[in-house]
C-alpha cells in the first residue's frame, strides 16, 4: 500500500476501508448475539408504565405475552443501521487518525477524544434517518403498558421512510439529533479508553490477547454508557416519535427545551434514578456487545492485513 501521505492516502486506503469493514461486521456479530438484551433496553426506555424488573424477568414477561421471535423483532432494521453507523463512524475515525498521526500537539488520548467527537458528529449527521426509522420498526406490534401510545404500521424499511416523510416531514428523520450530538461523547469517550487501555497491554511489544481485548472494550464502553445513559433515554424517546413539542420552532436539530423537559418529566414521575431505568440491560447489551465487537475486530482486521501481505501492524 502506497505511504505518500496526505488527505487523499488517509481516506482512500484498503487499510481505512479493512478497519471499516471489520468494525462493521464485529459490531453487527456481537449485536446479534446480544439482541435479546437492546429489546428489553428499548422496551424500559419508551413504555413508561413498564416496570422495571431485572433484565431476566423483563425478557421472560416479553417472550410470555409476545412469543420467542418478538425478542428479535426489528433485528433487520437494526442491524442494517449498525452496520452502515459502524462502518461509517470506523471509516472516519481512521481516516482521521491517519491523517493526524505525525502531527504536532496534543497528547494521544486527547487527539483520540477529538477524533472520536468528529467522527461521531459525522455519523450522526449521516444515519440518524436509518435509526429513526428503525426505532419505529422494533416497537412495531409491541404490546405496551402504557395504553397512550399509539403505533403506524408500516411494511419495510422503504415504506417507513416513505410514510414519515409523507406524514410528518422530512425533519422528522432527524428527530433525536440534538441529544445524539451531545452522545457523540459516549464512542469518543469509549474510543479514548479503549486505545489507551490497548496501547498500555501492548507496550513493549506484548501481545494481546482476546480476552484482555474483551476486558478493555467491556471496560471502555461501561464507563461511558453510565455517564450518558439519561441522554440515551431521552433520544429513544424522541426517535419512537410520541412526544409532541409544544415548543415553538426546533427544525431539525430539535430544541434544548425538549430535552430539559424530558430530563424533568422522567425525574418527576420516577424520581432521579428514573433517569437511569433500564441501564442494567443498556450495561449488560452494549458492555458484551461493544466488547466482542471489539475482539472480532481486531481478529478480523488482523487477517485481512495478513491475507493482503500489509507488514504494517495496527496502530491505535
Amino acid at each position: 500500500m502506497s505511504d505518500n501521505g496526505g488527505s487523499a492516502v488517509g481516506l482512500l486506503s484498503y487499510e481505512t476501508l479493512v478497519h471499516a469493514v471489520a468494525g462493521a461486521m464485529g459490531s453487527v456479530t456481537a449485536m446479534t448475539v446480544f439482541f435479546p438484551l437492546d429489546t428489553a433496553k428499548s422496551r424500559l426506555q419508551v413504555d413508561e408504565k413498564r416496570k422495571s424488573n431485572s433484565t431476566p424477568v423483563i425478557l421472560a414477561e416479553i417472550a410470555k405475552e409476545e412469543g420467542f421471535l418478538s425478542l428479535y423483532r426489528g433485528w433487520f432494521p437494526v442491524i442494517s443501521s449498525l452496520c452502515c453507523s459502524n462502518f461509517v463512524y470506523f471509516y472516519t475515525f481512521n481516516s482521521l487518525k491517519k491523517l493526524v498521526a505525525s502531527g504536532p500537539g496534543q497528547s494521544r488520548p486527547g487527539k483520540d477524544l477529538l477524533i472520536g467527537i468528529v467522527s461521531g458528529v459525522v455519523n450522526v449527521i449521516l444515519t440518524t434517518p436509518m435509526w429513526v426509522v428503525n426505532t419505529r420498526l422494533k416497537m412495531q406490534g409491541v404490546k405496551f403498558r402504557n395504553e397512550d401510545l399509539h403505533q403506524t404500521h408500516y411494511r419495510g424499511i422503504f415504506d417507513a421512510f416513505s410514510q414519515i416523510i409523507a406524514n410528518e416531514g422530512v425533519g422528522t428523520l432527524w428527530n433525536g439529533t440534538l441529544p445524539s450530538l451531545v452522545l457523540v461523547l459516549n464512542p469518543a469517550v469509549q474510543f479514548m479508553i479503549y486505545e489507551a487501555m490497548k496501547r498500555k497491554a501492548g507496550r513493549g511489544g506484548r501481545k494481546i490477547s482476546s480476552a484482555k481485548i474483551f476486558l478493555i472494550g467491556a471496560i471502555a464502553k461501561a464507563i461511558a454508557t453510565t455517564a450518558t445513559y439519561p441522554l440515551q433515554t431521552v433520544q429513544a424517546i424522541l426517535r419512537f416519535g410520541q412526544y409532541k413539542s409544544d415548543a415553538e420552532g426546533g427544525g431539525v436539530m430539535g430544541s434544548l427545551s425538549n430535552i430539559l423537559f424530558l430530563l424533568m418529566d422522567r425525574i418527576k414521575k420516577h424520581g432521579a434514578l428514573g433517569l437511569y431505568k433500564g441501564l442494567e440491560a443498556k450495561l449488560l447489551q452494549t458492555v458484551l456487545t461493544a466488547a466482542l465487537m471489539f475482539v472480532v475486530y481486531e481478529k478480523i482486521a488482523a487477517v485481512t492485513f495478513r491475507i493482503m501481505g500489509m507488514n504494517k501492524k495496527l496502530k491505535h
